[in-house]
């Protein structure tokens, strides 16, 4: 079947809004190549289970490939909506790719349209066609700046008594280095910090607290999550994926196939009430590397897939000391006694960790305002970085998380 041929049936097995949302837009996805219309429908397919942020853009993205008077008055008035898509036509399909079921399984034809594009050496074509289609819609419709300037906390280095080495090195040149934090009450001080935010702004999903470890206090108004509370859900994933490693036949692309296809309850997620939060955590274990098995890689990975898929206006990732490094298959054993934890191992991890959710914060709109405060856990040094602070400066005066927060906020 080819986009020219769909029909609002085609779309029977979507959620209830995505169903009605490609139903509205169907026109318009009638008159797209092939070659581009499985991207957009895997991101269609799960519109009931994605956060606000991602929601709107998806729809302003639809209803302008929908409307040609919408394309016109972003300032394309001689583009057509096929225009910037005409690239994706000239890729050309393979039989087996057309008679895919793309429609129920755009996720599945992705996957086999990389593979095909390497083998025809059609990639780099490809890539260019996205990259500009890229370019036209971020500049016809510009990322939303936040409702209130973005502030995201790191917190490293939870069962470290001493570490002689420097840290936060990568974020220093753009910050102020503080080496006497008083740490009294730390994480109670930054958390509380982040449910005020919540209360005095509730916005939806934008604020998050994440715990490699076990989760200290949270709160309702913010989005919680944790290592330590999915861990039967991790432990029923393993045994999973150890079952299905074992079955002859079965490769990494079939396993990869196959967690794609998962729903929440076989995990035993959906009792929280939220079922957004819920397919988020399910692809969290399904989709990352390591988040089954390493507290460090869980946090870092939730902090980006957060900031990526739901750009909240506050973040707290509090990283936790990880198990050591042990063959893939006694990792992926049900017949572990009590992780041997790696807390120096795991300190350098977070070092890293935090320059990256640094990193994804600052790709999000509203970075020349947003804030990030980075603290060695129950130590004395931390290093903030904002609009208002010097940058590559130290500072011995002595301070605590209350101050830092101030400057900073």
């Amino acid at each position: 079947m080819l986009p020219g041929d769909l029909k609002a049936d085609n779309f029977n097995r979507y959620a209830p809004e995505a169903r009605k949302l490609v139903g509205n837009h169907l026109a318009a996805l009638q008159r797209l190549p092939l070659s581009f219309v499985p991207n957009l429908l895997r991101e269609a397919i799960d519109y009931d289970f994605k956060f606000p942020a991602e929601r709107r853009a998806l729809e302003k993205e639809l209803a302008n490939l929908q409307s040609v008077s919408g394309w016109q008055s972003a300032g394309h008035s001689s583009e057509l909506p096929e225009a910037w898509v005409q690239e994706f036509a000239k890729i050309t399909l393979s039989a087996q790719l057309e008679q895919m079921d793309w429609v129920n399984s755009p996720a599945q034809f992705v996957e086999q349209l990389s593979t095909h594009l390497w083998a025809t050496h059609q990639l780099d074509a490809f890539r260019k066609a996205a990259t500009d289609y890229s370019d036209h819609l971020q500049a016809a419709f510009p990322s939303e700046r936040p409702a209130i300037p973005r502030l995201g906390i790191a917190v490293i280095g939870q069962g470290v008594s001493s570490y002689p080495e420097p840290l936060f090195r990568k974020l220093k040149p753009h910050g102020a280095h503080f080496s006497q934090v008083k740490p009294d009450d730390g994480l109670k001080v930054l958390l509380d910090a982040i449910r005020e935010r919540a209360r005095a702004h509730p916005i939806p999903y934008g604020h998050w607290y994440i715990d490699g470890g076990e989760e200290a206090d949270s709160s309702p108004t913010l989005a919680c999550v944790s290592y330590h509370a999915l861990e039967p859900m991790r432990a029923a994933l393993l045994r999973k994926m150890k079952t299905h490693i074992e079955t002859p036949g079965m490769g990494p692309e079939a396993l990869r196939t196959l967690l794609a296809q998962m729903n929440p309850s076989e995990l035993g997620l959906g009792q929280s009430g939220d079922p957004v939060l819920d397919r988020f955590q399910l692809k969290l274990l399904t989709e990352g590397s390591g988040t089954q098995i390493f507290s460090t890689t869980f946090a870092q990975w939730t902090a980006r897939e957060a900031l990526r898929r739901a750009q909240p206006c506050s973040l707290l990732v509090r990283f936790a000391p990880r198990q050591r490094q042990k063959p893939m298959n006694e990792l992926l054993s049900e017949k572990q006694e009590q992780p041997e934890l790696d807390p120096i191992g795991s300190l350098m991890d977070a070092d890293l960790g935090a320059y990256y959710s640094w990193i994804n914060q600052q790709r999000l709109s509203g970075a020349d305002q947003s804030s990030f405060l980075v603290w060695f856990e129950n130590h004395s040094e931390a290093v903030a970085i904002g609009p208002a602070m010097p940058r590559g400066t130290e500072s011995t005066t002595p301070t605590d998380l209350h101050q830092l927060l101030s400057f900073i906020t």
